[in-house]
């Protein structure tokens, strides 16, 4: 019997969404084929027929654009969770010094938050987003980069700044790991530059329906996960606490 490929872009939170799907899938007996790549080339995978399930497209706003072309060509299944993208700062940082995007332009932040945002991949809707503020907001005028790299480099500078108590911004969205292990408070963007809520659906090419059959499709189309619930899976797949990592936790 011929493996249903399941798709999933490469990050820990959509990997752990995807187990949960193909868990339902194996459930139903059927076998499946799991594979990762970036944003786009994900997309264009599905686009070309090499995937059969595609584990989630943010819709309308951060992925409509990769999805728009072969569109007529899926089914949208269900929502698993409800994302939505951030710049977020450590809760050690006073909301009443930085509570929202522009106050990055005044004291005390112009003394002590880092110039560099460091974010991830450049086909990730937050990064769209994140070079939009920087310009929009006018940061760059006051020496603030946003920067494409990747989870481990996102990540591990958001870590190591909060393990010595520097101030930083990070680029991020509901779901995701570090809010299982750290608060991090949002910054209020007036501009409305990070995209609003999206809906995390997951999409099924048409022509794999029959081989998917009706009980199965009936199954993903019950399944909801929820933000907290894909935070804590994300958590899950990641290594364990790393020295100075325990403080700050939720």
């Amino acid at each position: 019997m011929q493996s249903l490929r399941v798709g999933h872009i490469d990050l820990s939170f959509h990997d752990a969404a995807a187990r949960e799907v193909e868990r339902a899938l194996v459930d139903h007996r059927i076998a499946v084929e799991r594979s990762a790549a970036p944003h786009e080339e994900m997309y264009r995978r599905m686009g070309r027929g090499e995937i059969d399930v595609l584990v989630s497209a943010w819709l309308p706003t951060s992925h409509g654009r990769y999805l728009a072309p072969f569109e007529n060509e899926v089914s949208k299944i269900t929502v698993l969770y409800e994302p939505y993208c951030i710049w977020g700062v450590p809760d050690y940082v006073p909301e009443t010094d930085v509570a929202e995007v522009s106050d990055l332009l005044r004291s005390p932040a112009l003394e002590r938050m880092e110039r560099l945002i460091q974010g991830i991949n450049p086909g990730a809707g937050i990064s769209r987003f994140s070079q939009a503020m920087v310009e929009q907001y006018g940061l760059d005028q006051a020496g603030y980069e946003f920067r494409t790299g990747t989870e481990r480099d996102c990540f591990g500078r958001f870590i190591e700044a909060v393990a010595v108590g520097r101030w930083v911004v990070i680029p991020l969205w509901h779901p995701q790991w570090l809010h299982h292990r750290y608060r991090i408070r949002e910054l209020r963007d007036p501009k409305g530059l990070l995209g609003g809520k999206d809906r995390a659906t997951l999409i099924v090419r048409k022509d794999a329906e029959a081989r998917i059959g009706a009980p199965a499709l009936a199954a993903l189309a019950g399944l909801h996960l929820g933000n907290a619930r894909v935070s804590e899976l994300d958590d899950r797949l990641q290594p364990p606490a790393l020295n100075g990592e325990a403080q700050h936790r939720e």
